[in-house]
């Protein structure tokens, strides 16, 4: 029984303060190029004073084709694998972020809609120089009134953290050293080599230094002349209004040995030149003419650096600031989600499920799914609104959504709506739960206990998930049900435009294999799964099929080309990128691979996949 929950004959007496507003209402800032430094402040403000933040992604496709699409029949890792070709192929252009209190029974939401466009401001190839579009993502988008003019001319750009390090090393910006916080190891016993090397550079060091210094004390014309030519010799240039030298390094045992050097000279401040394939290229030093200039070139130079900071991350400034706020962050697809959010802005996807949820969790240690949330009271359906209608229709959980910001001309009629639905709905489910965070005033790991058994639930393998009973567990409805993959067979070779009903009915009575308790649901229009509820008969068919006994029925249907195989050959699919537009192609293609051992140490604890009569492809769709 679902706490704090009053059914359905309560409905009548629902909250309509802002339970039937329409969504349309809602003042969503809207977010460019133009006003993204003035939003910043404004939305530290509100992570920090927020219990959760909500995210909710608009994306220049999701899947090329059906079968791509993450589904029942998935297991975590091949539903990774198919959330990381969307996410290194699609492209973000409108990131909407919702930070937002729950009080009592209501919600408090400072939504924002940011958008993006990966533009190559730096000039140096990044983020991307191409991405794809789905043609039906971009009319949807089309028909909400979304300016791609303004997207692509006022869009907000970024880079990721990778991207970041990698564009800083290009760039070459000198680094100023803060002898506090160096990394560089502990100077070992000078060498002979050693020590000519900080002599000869001293000793040019002074040269220097003595030039720079004559050169504002003397009038006469030829000694200003033979100073200018003594300062052009040793290497003198200008950083900025203050004389400067650069120094070339060979190794950081040598950038050691010249900022240990330069501490002797206290009006001497050394910036490190990074080169371009990692490491120091040289030392620059400047000259300073007091302790208070040099004092005032460390602030200008750090000034600049944060200054560049902000040039290069672009919108990555709001990520950072989520990561930051360690503040629980709420999602209503999380796989696909935070796997274009790990892509764009963290660093590129590792290879499998297991190190994207540890890299994941190191930036974001506390994600919540609703569609997970709705589990522990129901089917989770597919889209926010059917879950919000199934609230409805049974518990008695009234919220209000109370947004204080103003909307400027037009914007309660624009984009981001999607973030402030699914704080909404959280609101409820928290309510419907008895999971609202009354102790979160006090601080964040009360919060964060409250929801530990909800987070971070997007991995399918999760056995919290469902509750355990029998070896195939009914989950949600009565009609899903756990699957082993080694029940499972994949079909193709079929005639088109088959129904899963009516192949389900040639098979019957192709063989005795079929005499037991099976199902068909069509993948798309080439393939199908057939589930075999008694085990082992999967491998006895898929033997049959492939011996010179099979007869019948059965062996007419092979010699049309009817094909089969198990779960494992969909999973080579997934892991060795076949994504064709048809999965009968990629199934051919992955068994004409050479045999090798792709059953990988992470996959032994996944061979469970969950089956639902509702599993079902629209033809009309495809």
């Amino acid at each position: 029984m679902v706490p704090n929950a009053r059914l359905l004959s309560q409905k009548r007496f629902f909250s309509t303060k802002t339970l039937h507003r329409n969504h349309l209402q809602w003042p969503i800032k809207q977010v460019t190029k133009s006003n993204f430094n003035d939003s910043l402040p404004e939305i530290k403000h509100h992570i920090a004073n927020s219990h959760f933040i909500a995210l909710s992604l608009q994306n220049t496709g999701s899947f090329s084709t059906p079968w791509h699409r993450l589904s029942a029949f998935d297991t975590p890792h091949t539903a990774y694998s198919k959330a990381k070709f969307a996410a290194e192929r699609f492209q973000i252009l409108q990131f909407a972020v919702c930070p937002f209190k729950i009080e009592a029974r209501k919600v408090v939401a400072f939504p924002y809609n940011f958008h993006l466009f990966p533009r190559d401001e730096l000039k140096l190839g990044m983020p991307s120089y191409s991405f794809t579009c789905q043609t039906s993502s971009l009319n949807s988008m089309a028909k909400e009134g979304f300016d791609f003019n303004a997207c692509i001319y006022d869009g907000i750009s970024y880079l990721s953290r990778a991207q970041e390090s990698s564009a800083k090393v290009r760039m070459g910006n000198p680094i100023i050293v803060d002898h506090e916080k160096s990394s560089f190891a502990p100077i070992p016993v000078p060498t002979v080599a050693d020590t000519v090397f900080v002599e000869r550079i001293r000793s040019r060091v002074k040269h220097w230094k003595n030039a720079c210094t004559d050169s504002s004390a003397k009038t006469d014309a030829a000694e200003a002349l033979v100073i200018s030519l003594r300062k052009l010799v040793l290497g003198s240039e200008q950083h900025g209004s203050r004389p400067c030298m650069t120094i070339d390094v060979c190794s950081e045992r040598q950038v050691q040995l010249v900022l240990k050097m330069l501490e002797e000279f206290s009006d001497l401040v050394p910036l490190l030149i990074p080169a371009k394939s990692g490491g120091t290229q040289a030392v620059r030093v400047v000259l300073t003419s007091s302790e208070e200039d040099r004092d005032l070139l460390k602030r200008e130079l750090q000034d600049l650096e944060v200054e560049q900071d902000k040039r290069v991350r672009g919108f990555r400034e709001v990520i950072d600031l989520i990561c930051a706020s360690q503040k629980p962050v709420v999602s209503h697809n999380s796989l696909n989600d935070f796997a274009f959010i790990h892509s764009k802005f963290l660093a590129p996807l590792p290879p499998n499920v297991v190190e994207f949820m540890s890299s994941l969790r190191m930036a974001f240690p506390q994600v919540l799914d609703v569609n997970h949330l709705m589990t522990d009271i129901g089917p989770a359906r597919t889209s926010m609104s059917a879950n919000m209608s199934y609230l409805k229709n049974r518990f008695f959980a009234p919220i209000d959504m109370e947004i204080p910001h103003k909307a400027t001309e037009n914007e309660s009629n624009i984009h981001g709506h999607n973030v402030v639905k699914i704080c909404h709905l959280f609101g409820k489910l928290c309510s419907v739960l008895n999971l609202t965070p009354t102790s979160s005033r006090s601080s964040n790991h009360h919060l964060a206990s409250a929801f530990d058994g909800y987070a971070n639930i997007f991995n399918l393998s999760s056995d919290s998930c469902q509750e355990p009973t029998d070896e195939d567990i009914r989950v949600w409805t009565n009609n899903t049900r756990k699957v082993r993959c080694e029940d499972v067979a994949f079909l193709w070779g079929f005639r088109k435009r088959m129904s899963a009903g009516t192949l389900k009915t040639l098979l019957r009575g192709s063989n005795e294999v079929f005499a037991k308790e099976f199902d068909v649901r069509l993948v798309d229009r080439s393939c199908a799964m057939v589930v075999f509820w008694q085990p082992s008969l999967r491998e006895t068919f898929v033997d049959i099929m492939n011996s010179e006994k099979i007869s019948g029925a059965l062996k007419e249907m092979v010699s049309e080309g009817l094909k089969a195989t198990g779960y494992e050959t969909y999973k080579r699919v997934c892991s060795s990128g076949l994504w064709e537009l048809e999965l009968a192609d990629a199934l051919d293609k992955a068994l004409a691979l050479p045999d090798s051992n792709l059953e990988d140490d992470y996959e032994t604890n996944t061979s469970e996949i969950y089956w639902s009569n509702d599993l079902k492809i629209n033809l009309d769709d495809l």
